[in-house]
This record gives structure tokens, sequence and C-alpha cells, in this order.
């Protein structure tokens, strides 16, 4: 079998990225010539428009889905046989993302609302970890996201995420919104 042609059988089915290093070893190549098969394999998918894109992520290589192809993706998964994280679970998981590591009564306090089910989700999911347990009384667990996280969003490292001030809106917003919810407002 050509290399090229084994190389994309193993991106294709990998679950994770997958480092250079251990695509030569598989190939038994040199990580140039891995490196060169990779951007061959990137050029021949794009050349091709294919529904598939190779990129570098997490450290490694993986293919994902045309971002022309999200219309179909979309529809598919609003399909029985789609996985998919609550609006509860994924504004928990930014939580984290933005705050790591973070105690499950931070999130709730940062949310409004207990968060207990949606970090249980994400823990099942993989995206997030206990990173450790903290010396306070009853030893709370505080949480980070993991490298699945990572490969999921297409980020390399935590510093990639979009900063936080991008989405927030302006003081006077704030203020409007704000005075909505004091006693006595209308």
């Amino acid at each position: 079998m050509n290399p090229k042609a084994a190389l994309e059988a193993i991106l294709f089915v990998t679950e994770s990225p997958v480092p250079v290093h251990e695509l030569a070893e598989v190939l038994e190549m040199s990580k140039h010539s891995v490196e060169d098969l990779l951007r061959e394999l990137a050029s021949d998918l794009d050349a091709r428009e294919a529904g598939l894109v190779l990129r570098s992520t997490a450290g490694g290589w993986r293919l994902y889905s045309r971002p022309e192809a999200y219309t179909y993706l979309e529809r598919f998964s609003s399909s029985a046989t789609a996985r998919r994280l609550s609006p509860a679970a994924i504004e928990t998981l930014a939580v984290i993302a933005y705050r790591q590591p973070v105690a499950r009564s931070q999130i709730a306090e940062i949310r409004g609302v207990d968060s207990d089910s949606a970090v249980r989700t994400l823990e099942r999911f993989g995206l997030i970890e206990e990173k450790e347990r903290l010396n306070l009384p009853g030893n709370p667990a505080v949480y980070r996201t993991t490298r699945l996280f990572l490969e999921k969003v297409g980020l390399d490292k935590l510093e990639d995420l979009p900063p936080l001030a991008d989405h927030i809106p302006p003081a006077a917003v704030v203020d409007t919104l704000e005075e909505s919810f004091r006693p006595g407002s209308a």
C-alpha cells in the first residue's frame, strides 16, 4: 500500500490527533517524509473538495469535516443517532474552559444555577476531568478541560481560546440589563 493511503487510513480511524513522530514510527518513515505526506494529503483533500480536511491540532494531526459541510452536519445532528450537549452543558463547559481549575460551587455561582448534572455529563463525554481535591471542608473537586476538549474545538492549547472580552457587552448595556432586575424596576 502506498504510504499516503496508509496515512489517510490511520487518520480516518483515529479518535484523537496523532503526533508526527508516532505516524513516522508506524509508517517506518522519517518525520520529515511524514510531514511531506501530510501536506500532500491536505492538498489532495482540498483539490478534490473532499468532505474532510486535514488539520494539525492538540499536538497531532486529524481529519475533520469540511466547514462547508456544516449545513448537512447540522441536519444530521438532529437525527436520533447524533449525540448533543445541552445548552446548560455547553455553558458549563465554557465556564470551566475559561476559569479552570474551577470547583462546582464556583461554576454554580457564575451560572446562577446548580450545575452538577452538566458537570457529570461533561465528565461522561470526556471533555472535562477532575484535576484535584481541595484541602477544604468536604474536599471539593476542581475541574479542568481535557485534550479531547481541545481536539473537539480544534485548538492546540487553551491559550488559543478567543478572549472573553470579545463577547462581553459594553458597560452601558450591562447597566441597562442589571437595572431591569433591581427591586422596584418596572
